[in-house]
């Protein structure tokens, strides 16, 4: 199976690349959004994602993998959603804002545009390659 490529949306505030950089190995809980998990359940082990700061900064900051896929989150008392598990795998060296996003024409159907209220979103093989290459690391 092709791997296939996501965008974490996390408030600095509440968990950052910093963050994710000191633990490594994080679960990706607390999502509450149906369709959010459902992007979750799709990730398979060894799939990258951006690692997006929103709020005020609203910027991609780093690349992740998924190193355990989608489970039960045990913060959900229903019992309903789940987590992955990510692991931080190198800063960007050129953050990549939302506004440098929109200005790029062929990223205009990018999740994170048409979903901007999604914390999980998919990113295409072209966008993401197109990201890569507007972040400064390597596909």
């Amino acid at each position: 199976m092709a791997k296939q490529y996501w965008l974490f949306k996390s408030e600095p505030g509440a968990w950052s690349w910093d963050d994710q950089v000191k633990k490594s190995v994080e679960h990706w809980d607390g999502v509450r959004n149906y369709q959010a998990n459902n992007n979750m359940k799709a990730m398979k082990k060894g799939d990258k994602g951006f690692f997006y700061h929103s709020v005020n900064e609203k910027q991609i900051v780093g690349i992740v993998e998924i190193v355990k896929e989608h489970y039960p989150d045990h913060t959900d008392e229903s019992g309903r959603f789940g987590m992955v598990d990510i692991k931080a795998l190198e800063p960007v060296k050129t953050p990549v804002t939302l506004a440098d996003v929109k200005a790029e024409p062929k990223l205009a159907d990018l999740a994170l545009v048409k979903q901007s209220r999604l914390s999980v979103v998919p990113v295409g093989r072209d966008e993401w390659k197109l990201l890569c290459k507007m972040c400064g690391v390597k596909p």
